[in-house]
């Protein structure tokens, strides 16, 4: 029987299991909404922006698992899933965006709504095509589902001409259509049983002699569902575990082997251990500059034992000498086979200690943002966290205890604002029952703060936290501490009326804008503003009652509040800042007097 292309979409998603899609109407997709009316088993969810639509998809697919689907128009509609694009494929997360196309005679010709959506996003996907031919759409579906979940997973883009959407064609949507294509992108093998063995012995055999080893974890281990089998080779090896912002919780925050996050805002020890290891052993991490400082300082004594999918990330920044081109879960089964408790109790014991001497904390007795997390951590144990990006994710990521009970979405590589609120909004649509929470800047919150609406229209009890400190509150951050206090641009107060040179706040300060309460409440949401510590308990247990609609919690805090410790820019992880000073001089000075060596 012959169907149109666009009844086909339907069968298609339905073939693959897609229970939920993100997508916004237009001219070039109206026949496959026509398709989709009425349909039974496929929500049809429609965000207010396509940028929040294809984040929502994100936090989809990076809080369940499955591939997260969206679809959107051509052109405006189209190049609003850029930012979304180049997020979630530089954090692995499996996204097929469908967007359509002007009919085939019209590409090329400067029609209405065009644009080349293909070679727009062909450097910040996995995959992009458009399909040229009616007894193609099938297989092009086909791969691109199994291109996204499959290998390092990623985006796929397939863009859709409106002309193939309404020819009629062949109904079939089997596994065999893809196999007997002739160019069936196939993703291959990263690595054989043969070669796995080979390489983790030779790194087994580099770490059994290592005096001070560490594990370095990134996203990878997550992405392949390998943190239980990570936890348990800790455990069996006796090593340390840092892990990257994107790794954290593939070993339980609580667990005593577990050090803290490495970077620039990472804590002393991981720091230091990574500054001290002789061997580095690092799985599913791209080493990004976010995380090693400067490059040439960078486990200075280590031998290096790299473990990634992706062959192209392995030596890219940092140099391997033990190279592993391999699936994070595969090759830390291979190690499980081999491990054993290794004789370091000693360099243990140093970092245990130094942990405990230097932990992160927040000094002051009002309103901080390690208090409002440890709420979260006491009073919210099964809770998705997602968080926007700045200094609301940096402050997450120090303080938010993580165990395989709770899940923590946030753009890692490409730093988006705006992407907590509607992945917030995707999470929970994906996980009904599970409480889902957001913790973002008064800056990154109005970024798609058109979300709301749909919060409330599809009944989605979101807690909203905003931290509110009335700044872009990281570049501030620089600019006091590296650039003389001067707050160009960051005060989210300023009125044309202010004075043209500010470096401080004030009581004079104008009022902030929006009021985010009454903001809210204009939506159908309720709307709460928390001034001190101790109405934090009563605000989340307020939020936990309501079941109907999104609680935005705005929390008040120090206007000046800092994410400490700090590594300097262009400075090593053995030079950071561990305390706060207001002059910039002292701050560029203090980490000579402040070296590991030193205390």
């Amino acid at each position: 029987m012959e169907i149109t292309g666009a009844e086909l979409f339907v069968k298609a998603l339905k073939e693959e299991n897609v229970d939920t899609l993100f997508a916004y109407p237009g001219g070039q997709v109206i026949d496959i909404f026509h398709a989709l009316y009425g349909e039974e088993g496929i929500e049809v969810v429609l965000p207010r922006h396509e940028q929040g639509l294809i984040h929502a998809a994100d936090g989809y697919a990076r809080s369940t698992g499955k591939v997260g689907v969206c679809l959107v128009t051509s052109g405006p509609g189209a190049t609003n899933l850029v930012t979304g694009i180049a997020t979630a494929n530089y954090d692995s997360v499996p996204l097929v965006c469908f967007t359509g196309q002007v009919p085939r005679e019209l590409m090329g010709k400067d029609a209405f709504q065009e644009v080349d959506i293909v070679s727009i996003t062909g450097s910040i996907c996995k995959y992009a095509v458009t399909v040229q031919d009616r007894k193609d759409l099938a297989v092009t579906i086909k791969r691109a589902f199994h291109i996204a979940r499959t290998g390092k997973p990623g985006v796929v883009v397939v863009d859709l001409p409106k002309d193939i959407q309404k020819m009629y064609g062949s109904n079939d949507y089997s596994m065999e259509i893809m196999l007997q294509d002739s160019k069936p992108e196939m993703m291959p093998e990263n690595c054989n049983e043969k070669y796995l063995k080979k390489h983790i012995t030779k790194a087994m055999e580099q770490l059994n002699s290592a005096k001070r080893p560490v594990f370095l974890v990134g996203g990878g281990v997550s992405i392949a569902h390998a943190n239980e089998e990570m936890t348990r080779l800790a455990k069996r090896t006796g090593i340390p575990v840092v892990t990257t912002i994107m790794g954290r919780g593939a070993v339980p925050t609580t667990n005593k082997l577990f050090v803290g996050n490495i970077g620039i805002h990472g804590s002393y020890a991981a720091n230091y251990a990574i500054s001290h290891c002789d061997v580095l052993f690092a799985i599913g991490t791209r080493f990004n500059d976010r995380i090693t400082g400067k490059v040439g300082k960078f486990a200075p004594e280590a031998v290096v034992i790299h473990i990634d999918i992706d062959a192209a990330c392995i030596s890219r920044n940092i140099t391997a000498d033990i190279p592993i081109v391999s699936d994070a879960r595969m090759a830390i089964d291979a190690l499980l086979e081999q491990a054993k408790p290794l004789d370091i109790w000693e360099w243990r014991d140093e970092i245990i200690c130094l942990k405990k001497k230097f932990p992160i904390t927040m000094k002051g007795s009002g309103l901080t943002p390690q208090k409002i997390i440890t709420f979260i951590n006491d009073m919210f144990p099964n809770a998705v966290v997602a968080t926007d990006v700045g200094q609301n994710q940096l402050w997450t990521t120090q303080f938010l205890e993580m165990n395989q009970h709770k899940k923590l979405l946030t753009s890692g590589g490409l730093g988006t604002m705006g992407y907590g609120f509607p992945a917030a909004i995707g999470a929970k649509i994906g996980n009904p029952h599970r409480d889902v929470i957001v913790i973002c800047g008064d800056g990154g919150m109005q970024m798609n703060i058109q979300e709301m609406a749909t919060a409330v229209v599809y009944e989605l009890p979101i807690i909203v936290c905003i931290l509110n400190n009335g700044y872009l509150g990281n570049v501030r951050q620089w600019q006091e501490m590296f650039y003389d206090r001067k707050y160009a641009n960051t005060c989210m107060r300023y009125r044309r009326s202010c004075p043209v040179f500010c470096s401080s706040p004030g009581e004079e300060c104008p009022e902030y804008t929006p009021d985010f309460v009454k903001l809210a409440e204009s939506y159908g949401a309720r709307g709460v503003r928390i001034t001190n510590a101790e109405e934090i308990e009563a605000a989340f247990c307020y939020a936990k009652r309501n079941q109907k609609t999104p609680t935005v919690l705005e929390f008040i805090i120090g206007r000046e509040s800092n994410v400490m410790p700090i590594v300097p820019p262009g400075s090593a992880l053995c030079d950071m800042i561990l305390e706060e000073r207001k002059s910039p001089k002292e701050n560029l000075e203090l980490c000579n007097h402040r070296r590991y060596d030193k205390i």
